[in-house]
């Protein structure tokens, strides 16, 4: 399928790994002119062709130092994708251990600078008649299945971004969400990462704990999700096939929710 994107521009957060390099490759690929933004600028988003902005989003001030650079950079923005998010450093002792620091960091980095890099680039989108989407987990809707900060701040991510389409949909600019299941990524397959320290936890070896994932996660597939698989999806809202969605969340689950 065609999706006519060369020429767009884009800012995708949490640019460097994972879900956010297979998004941002994915669009640069399509012909978008794509600012990536991350905390730790990797040789791989560098080498894609993005222009890599290194910003702190958990902060205000690196919001607008991203969106001021996005702007000079592009001059405008079509598609903003909030890819920004964590869930490496979570507890695993359960809510009653979760400190209100754990809290507020969730939601800063899985929320708050979603909204704040919004706001910063919202009045380019609106001059543009632009597109907004944001990625957040299938813990949206399963948050039982997850930490319960990371599931909470996931699920306002949600709520957040259908309110802006009902408002801002008037006005041209389409908001959806995507919500992928478990993802191979490093979150997942890092020695040092969440998957790794729930093996530790549950007595078992890194490889076959993952292994073990999607049966565990009911996923239908009997595979973990490929990020360049959210990455086409997120392309298609991009584009002006999908110009009659908005206020949607696509899931990217492997068939891991079973509500309808």
């Amino acid at each position: 399928m065609e999706l006519d994107l060369v020429g767009k521009t884009a800012v995708v957060t949490g640019a460097s790994r994972g879900v956010g390099l297979a998004i941002a490759r994915q669009l640069v690929a399509e012909g978008v002119r794509v600012v990536g933004a991350a905390r730790t600028i990797t040789p791989e988003l560098k080498e894609i062709g993005a222009h890599p902005v290194a910003a702190d989003l958990s902060t205000p001030e690196g919001a607008e130092e991203l969106g001021a650079q996005a702007l000079a950079a592009l001059g405008g923005v079509d598609l903003l994708v909030n890819n920004l998010g964590g869930g490496d450093d979570f507890t695993l002792n359960g809510f009653l251990a979760t400190s209100d620091a754990q809290w507020a960091h969730s939601f800063e980095v899985n929320l708050f600078g979603t909204v704040r890099v919004t706001r910063r680039l919202l009045p380019s989108l609106l001059e543009r008649r632009g597109s907004v989407v944001n990625v957040s987990s299938m813990s949206a809707r399963l948050p039982g299945t997850g930490p319960i900060e990371y599931g909470a701040a996931k699920a306002a991510l949600n709520a957040f971004g259908k309110a802006l389409s009902e408002e801002f949909g008037p006005q041209g600019v389409r908001v959806n969400t995507v919500s992928p299941g478990p993802t191979r990524t490093g979150m997942w397959e890092d020695a040092d990462g969440f998957g790794a320290r729930l093996a530790e936890a549950g007595g078992v070896g890194h490889r076959d704990f993952l292994a073990g994932v999607p049966a565990a996660m009911g996923m239908s597939t009997g595979r973990m999700v490929e990020p360049a698989e959210v990455a086409a999806v997120v392309a298609f809202l991009a584009s002006d096939r999908a110009a009659s969605v908005t206020g949607a969340d696509y899931v990217v689950d492997g068939g891991g929710i079973k509500t309808v």
